[in-house]
């Protein structure tokens, strides 16, 4: 992998996991009760997919220090064909989400080299702090099992980058949302690597609640591993939908 090289178009068949289950947006069943066509696929799933590209380019180096913005503006369906599609935009790079349905792209994520340094959390409603493994799940293969045959992440022992938002959705379900939510945007910052197998410790606090097309809640939210922050986000849902 050379830094200086570009990131280039990656596809995928799309599809959803099982611990996405417990969010009834994520079955046909849920998905049509809430009026879409079939199940949406979690949109840290999405984003798991257009951080491929980034990978391949940039390495280690992004997972360690880089960063960028996830927002989902359309539901990515189940075994839907994902097209990530990268373009340079100034110092950042946009990976569009695109599949064939008739509005794309799908989600839009503007990744930067560096994503800068910790924030303090904002002050709000804090939740009650929650420790994790970094292994199942949270560990090295958020992508292998949703369908990227890349092998980075489990030949280094190193946690993938979607389990960050993955960890801040569980704080969603488990102290905020109720029934079925969406995920709608995050900022995410990396600060540090994480080796699999490592505890991590979510500190969380909700700094805003509002309504737009449902109730949504804003996050800050730090993932402290060994004593380091090693990766922080600004994390909006839509956690009661209308």
């Amino acid at each position: 992998m050379n830094n200086a090289q570009q990131p280039v178009e990656w596809s995928v068949k799309a599809q959803n996991l099982p611990e996405h289950a417990r969010n009834p947006i994520h079955t046909d069943a849920g998905a049509q009760a809430a009026g879409f066509p079939r199940a949406l696929v979690a949109g840290v799933t999405t984003y798991a997919y257009m951080t491929h590209p980034l990978i391949v380019a940039w390495g280690e180096d992004w997972l360690a220090r880089g960063g960028g913005e996830i927002r989902f503006r359309r539901p990515v369906f189940d075994h839907d064909v994902l097209r990530c599609v990268p373009n340079v935009d100034g110092d950042a790079v946009l990976v569009q989400a695109i599949t064939s349905e008739p509005e794309q792209p799908r989600a839009i994520f503007r990744a930067v080299r560096d994503g800068g340094a910790v924030a303090p959390l904002r002050e709000g409603e804090v939740l009650p702090s929650k420790e994790f493994q970094l292994i199942d799940t949270f560990s090295c293969d958020y992508g292998s099992r949703a369908g990227d045959d890349l092998s980075f992440f489990a030949d280094r022992g190193l946690v993938h980058p979607a389990v960050w938002p993955a960890l801040a959705n569980d704080i969603v379900y488990n102290y905020v949302a109720r029934g079925s939510w969406v995920h709608m945007r995050s900022i995410i910052r990396h600060h540090a690597t994480a080796p699999v197998g490592a505890t991590a410790e979510l500190r969380s606090v909700v700094v805003k609640r509002f309504e737009s097309h449902g109730e949504r809640a804003v996050l800050d939210v730090h993932v402290v591993v060994n004593d380091q922050v090693v990766a922080s986000l600004e994390h909006e849902a839509i956690v009661a939908l209308p």
